[in-house]
């Protein structure tokens, strides 16, 4: 039996995460701020498909919540065989009307987080010879979005690179890039989703299916929907300047997650 330890596990992308990975025979390490939430979820997991699912409380965008995220992945006891970074949130507003303090936290968990949970994870996977790591980013990456899309973009960037490093090593990595998909995460950073269009919304139960099954077959990148592959692909012949001022009409707190 496997384990897999998934950030921001309580709500969205990470429960969806939880309740296929518990479905498939996984034991979880369930990490997230609510205490309580994290319990009653890991209880509910226990119950319904006979797993241990262990509690970590933990705010990525603190040190000592990253320091202790970084001490479970390195137990060498209790080993981590997939690790799921998908904490994360937005912030309402454009460039310089967001609080610097709260452009940092962002970075501090989608960006600084990440490369160090990474690293404290694929070390020990790398000497076991096995192990995936997926790093949840977005479709923002792709397209000019202030402080959210960069940091989405870094998270690309960088799985891609240390995918490349480990190559060959038997541990998998893979950034995730989803479009809109109907979690908490615009109601917590107070975003209205009126403007957004129906077929746009993504499913996060077969979002994750998508993911593991493209996890499984060692892409590096994964935009789980034939929807947004072909968006994308229309990005990528679009001109710079044209994309960023759609993106300033659309709002930065719009990004999708």
């Amino acid at each position: 039996m496997t384990t897999a330890l998934i950030t921001g596990s309580t709500a969205g992308i990470g429960a969806a995460f939880a309740r296929r990975l518990a479905a498939d025979g996984n034991d979880l390490v369930l990490v997230a701020r609510d205490t309580k939430r994290l319990r009653e979820q890991a209880t509910e997991l226990h119950d319904r498909h006979g797993i241990e699912a262990e509690v970590l409380t933990a705010d990525l965008s603190t040190e000592e919540g990253i320091a202790g995220v970084e001490a479970r992945l390195g137990d060498r006891r209790s080993p981590v065989d997939l690790l799921v970074n998908n904490a994360g949130f937005g912030n309402k507003g454009r460039y310089l009307d967001v609080s610097m303090t709260d452009e940092l936290a962002m970075l501090k968990v989608h960006v600084e987080a990440v490369l160090r949970l990474t690293s404290a994870a694929t070390s020990g996977m790398r000497e076991r010879g096995r192990g995936g790591v997926v790093n949840v980013a977005s479709v923002a990456a792709f397209v000019p979005r202030g402080t959210y899309g960069a940091s989405k973009a870094w998270v690309v960037q960088f799985t891609q690179g240390a995918a490349r490093d480990l190559a060959g090593s038997g541990v998998r990595m893979m950034a995730l890039c989803p479009g809109f998909v109907r979690t908490e995460f615009h109601e917590r950073a107070g975003m209205g989703t009126d403007n957004i269009p129906n077929w746009m919304w993504l499913d996060a139960d077969k979002l994750v299916a998508a993911a593991l099954t493209d996890l499984s077959r060692g892409r590096t990148v994964s935009i789980p929907d034939p929807r947004y592959k072909a968006l994308m692909g229309i990005v990528k012949l679009t001109p710079r300047g044209l994309l960023g001022g759609v993106s300033s009409r659309t709002g930065r707190k719009y990004g999708p997650q």
